[in-house]
């Protein structure tokens, strides 16, 4: 049996992240991922022959850069809100400002003047909201250090002006619709700004403290990575390797073990066991907490804490197989490598709303990815990939999921994006449905959400619980490095990096 300095749980791209960062830094470091490939949700399968899948997490423009060499940096593609022809062309919105506005100048000329202020609105705030997200939250212990980090951001927030600084702390608990609706009047560009901010989450455009998911968004945001998740999680796990990484597929963890107050290791499901003095979990807290650690290890109070968590998932996951590309009645012309489908702001809440008394939407909230369209090696020649992220369909559906839900919510899914794209249901060759009970049994995450917990306020600095919030637990030598921790969801690195930060701070030198 072989020790190392750091055992890793799950190889997602988190979990990559931690690894290669704490190997590069000279500590032996195996990752233990329980499904037969590397990447977590982020990884794309074969799910008809010849057809590839992307994974839930679609956008890298979040990723940090600087966690792997030789990534190609791109613009990401315009996303596209379509519209019935009999209303409009839609709206194709472009990243860069200036080219944005001319799409939005045919819906409103002055929204087009308020989109330029609404950007620049966002670049003067964003050194120091990205301050908070991409770096580990503030020790809040009353010593000197943890005063002068507080003090150090208190400042950061000044640096920005009277006028930003109390505009920013007027805006960040206020709710999605009021906010947008402050700075436009066109209903699809107002639903292609706020989707981002709720994806994933129990959330709809009218709830309190939404502003703030969306300013974190934009916080992280910069150019995509040229071939989409699959490279990151190439890239990652040629990295790791490169550093000596062991990486071991289908090797579950059924137990962290622990001596004296810390962990000293762990046991796989076959019964194998394996030294290390510190254990990175970048699976989500409830995992950890729950499942994985002896209950007489975890303090009540912590346990209530983790306990209570809301991760209840309210995605769902379609992928269609087509024959030929996909095509929106109201602009043709259009090859369409990115579009959402979400008419008004009252609309989507309508959608969310369904998820409160357990039922899934009948007209979802739709963002539609065609990653053939820059891939084109996941599909057979001329055919294409459409993987559609669903929202909202409960994890908690008040019958239970069944197949036949499983199927009724794929007709609803393809019949919505039908009604824009009308040739789409005879191009279907195959599909797959994947509702958020079966996200959580493939992917192993509590409750089927995506971001292992919800983003809100009150969960989205102190993350997931006020004694696990810079990465490190009550429990010596046991950090967390996943989405549950700060700064939370999506397909960015951070949690992964930071927590090996909080590790090579924290924990003790190499041993070998």
């Amino acid at each position: 049996m072989r020790r190392y300095d750091v055992i890793v749980i799950g190889g997602g791209h988190n979990g990559l992240a931690t690894a290669a960062l704490l190997a590069g830094n000279g500590r032996s470091v195996v990752v233990l991922e329980r499904r037969a490939v590397v990447g977590g949700l982020a990884v794309g399968e074969e799910f008809h022959p010849g057809f590839t899948s992307i994974g839930l997490l679609h956008d890298t423009t979040g990723f940090r850069p600087g966690l792997v060499e030789n990534l190609k940096l791109i613009e990401p593609p315009p996303v596209f809100v379509a519209q019935d022809p009999a209303d409009g062309s839609g709206l194709l919105l472009h990243h860069d400002p200036a080219l944005a506005a001319g799409e939005i100048e045919a819906h409103s000329a002055a929204d087009a003047r308020r989109y330029d202020d609404y950007r620049r609105f966002i670049q003067r705030i964003r050194p120091f909201t990205r301050g908070l997200f991409d770096r580990e939250p503030p020790a809040l212990t009353g010593d000197a250090a943890s005063l002068w980090s507080l003090a150090g951001r208190g400042l950061a927030l000044r640096r920005l002006g009277r006028s930003d600084m109390m505009e920013l702390l007027r805006i960040a608990p206020m709710c999605l619709a009021d906010w947008l609706n402050e700075w436009f009047e066109t209903e699809l560009l107002r639903c292609t700004l706020a989707l981002p901010a709720i994806a994933g989450t129990r959330t709809g455009p009218w709830s309190p403290g939404t502003v703030a998911n969306l300013l974190r968004l934009e916080s992280m945001a910069g150019k995509a990575v040229a071939g989409g998740p699959k490279t990151v999680i190439d890239a990652l796990e040629d990295a790791a390797r490169q550093r000596g990484v062991d990486i071991r597929v289908q090797a579950e963890v059924r137990h962290i073990r622990t001596a004296d107050g810390a962990v000293v290791g762990v046991t796989l499901s076959d019964g194998e066991t394996i030294d290390a003095g510190v254990v990175a979990a970048s699976c989500d807290p409830k995992q950890v907490f729950l499942k994985l650690l002896s209950p007489s290890v975890v303090t009540p109070k912590l346990n209530h804490q983790i306990d209570k968590l809301r991760c209840s998932g309210t995605t769902a996951k379609v992928d269609l197989a087509l024959r030929g590309p996909l095509r929106f009645a109201c602009r043709e012309d259009l090859e369409i490598e990115h579009a959402r489908i979400c008419t008004t702001i009252n609309d989507m809440e309508r959608a969310f709303d369904e998820t409160k008394y357990g039922r899934y939407s009948r007209q979802p909230v739709l963002d539609v990815f065609v990653p053939t369209v820059s891939t084109p090696r996941l599909a057979p020649d001329g055919q294409h990939v459409v993987s559609i992220v669903a929202h909202f369909a409960p994890y908690d559906l008040d019958s239970g999921w069944t197949d036949a839900d499983r199927e009724t919510l794929g007709d609803t899914v393809v019949a919505t994006l039908g009604r824009y794209a009308p040739e789409l249901s005879s191009q279907v060759t195959a599909r797959q449905v994947l509702s958020p009970v079966d996200i959580e049994r493939r992917y192993g995450v509590t409750g089927g959400h995506i971001h292992h917990v919800e983003h809100a306020l009150d969960q989205m600095l102190v993350r997931p619980a006020p004694q696990c919030a810079r990465y490190a637990t009550p429990l010596g030598g046991l950090y967390l490095c996943g989405s549950g921790s700060h700064p939370g969801g999506g397909l960015t690195g951070a949690p992964g990096a930071l927590a090996a930060v909080a590790v090579l701070r924290t924990a003790s030198g190499p041993s070998n």
